[in-house]
């Protein structure tokens, strides 16, 4: 038996779409590569998080943001009236810096690392991949 490819969005959509279809409340599957999340809400969407189990290195070089998994990058939530905010600025662990979206499921994207967030590495409505650079965080010294 193959294993199942938590990274690819057809794989997510199809997960989602079953537990709403099903009305399950969620899904959790934690494996030793990485754990994957889906919470259908009551309106018929869906939250999904997802981490890697690889540890971060630490050091003076700037932590690089990937991709969990492939989708259409969003810099804001699509549906925010906010204007995006400037960089350099100061992120917490918990701040979500943006959104990867798959069909009409939204991934945050949390900062994981409290530090300086300095560029953005991705275009805002970019396809992007599994493993994709998105943001550039400079960790405190």
């Amino acid at each position: 038996m193959s294993a199942i490819d938590f990274s690819d969005p057809a794989t997510i959509a199809f997960l989602t779409d079953a537990l709403t279809a099903a009305g399950v409340a969620g899904l959790e599957i934690s494996r030793p590569d990485g754990q994957i999340r889906i919470v259908i809400s009551g309106e018929g969407g869906a939250r999904i998080g997802s981490s890697e189990a690889t540890p971060r290195a630490s050091g003076s070089a700037p932590e690089i943001m990937k991709a969990p998994l492939a989708g259409y990058f969003c810099a804001d939530h699509p549906a925010a009236a906010v204007a995006p905010q400037t960089l350099p600025r100061s992120v917490s662990a918990a701040d979500v810096l943006g959104f990867v979206r798959v069909g009409h499921v939204l991934l945050p994207l949390r900062a994981g690392r409290s530090g300086i967030l300095t560029r953005l590495l991705a275009e805002p409505g970019a396809l992007v991949g599994f493993g994709d650079p998105l943001f550039e965080i400079e960790l405190p010294s």
